[in-house]
């Protein structure tokens, strides 16, 4: 299942090419229940290995329209890890002293060290798509950091960062629906930004911004998997078979415990099969 959403760089693929509705099958969120739970218990399992262990990290980058629901999935979909191992890094308009710097240098310091999991909620392939739908980089530019983004991340990758980029795909008509339903709510009405709505003016222009990115930085190293995003019950049943999946790949243990230890458990009578 997980393949059919990976994109591979292809001219002739379009991002419509991708329904916002896709359940790949399956019906209702009951027919998955069982099988989500299970790959909660596993998540949380090796994500206890992966702390343990201090050897390999995990960057999870969540983009999509508004209202595709990034703050929704990572708290419904990694709520049940350890948070001591884990954070979520949230990345607006740039601050005067970031926009002072290159366009990675706010993001750099803000990746995993080894043993942990952080969540990009946005991230710097922003400044490959507001800029570029508003005009602020060219399409040299854009191709210019297209390139230093695919170094950036082979930089991660030898560092033993796993890097999953996740584009959370809706329609323009559910954005809509969402933006009303905010509207209509006293508890997310505060959330509306009339921004928002000056942004979908430029719907079409960022679905071809966000193509290009796909075409120019997704790879083995660092894929981009495009994630139906209608249904959220969907959505969030994906990206967990993702994460886990990536995280299932990986060999991970937890480590031997140091001759001084092994002692001090001898001493204590504990017998170590381990």
């Amino acid at each position: 299942m997980i393949k059919s959403y990976l994109w591979k760089p292809d001219k002739e693929k379009r991002l419509s090419d991708y329904s916002p509705t896709d359940t790949c099958l399956i019906k209702s969120k009951e027919d998955v229940r069982e099988h989500t739970s299970k790959l909660k218990e596993e998540l949380s399992e090796l994500q206890s290995q992966l702390f343990a262990q201090k050897q390999y990290s995990l960057l999870i980058i969540f983009q999509g329209m508004d209202c595709s629901g990034k703050d929704g999935t990572i708290r419904k979909v990694l709520s049940g890890i350890n948070p001591q191992g884990f954070r979520a890094v949230s990345f607006k308009k740039p601050t005067e002293e970031e926009a002072a710097h290159d366009f990675l240098w706010r993001t750099h310091s803000q990746t995993p060290a080894r043993g942990y999991i952080t969540a990009f909620n946005r991230s710097y392939y922003e400044e490959v798509l507001i800029t570029r739908v508003h005009g602020q980089i060219d399409k040299k530019e854009a191709k210019r950091r297209f390139e230093l983004i695919r170094h950036f991340e082979e930089l991660l990758a030898g560092h033993d960062t796993v890097v999953l980029k996740l584009f959370l795909h809706i329609s323009k008509g559910f954005q809509m629906q969402k933006i009303r339903q905010r509207l209509e709510d006293p508890a997310k009405a505060w959330k509306f930004d009339p921004n928002d709505l000056a942004e979908r003016k430029y719907w079409d222009e960022y679905q071809q911004a966000y193509e290009d990115v796909f075409n120019h930085c997704s790879d083995k190293q660092a894929p981009w998997y495009i994630v139906p995003s209608d249904n959220r019950w969907f959505r969030d049943y994906l990206v967990l078979s993702i994460i886990t999946d990536a995280l299932r790949k990986l060999p991970l243990a937890y480590p031997r415990m140091s001759g001084a230890a092994a002692e001090a458990a001898a001493e204590l009578g504990v017998s170590l099969n381990h």
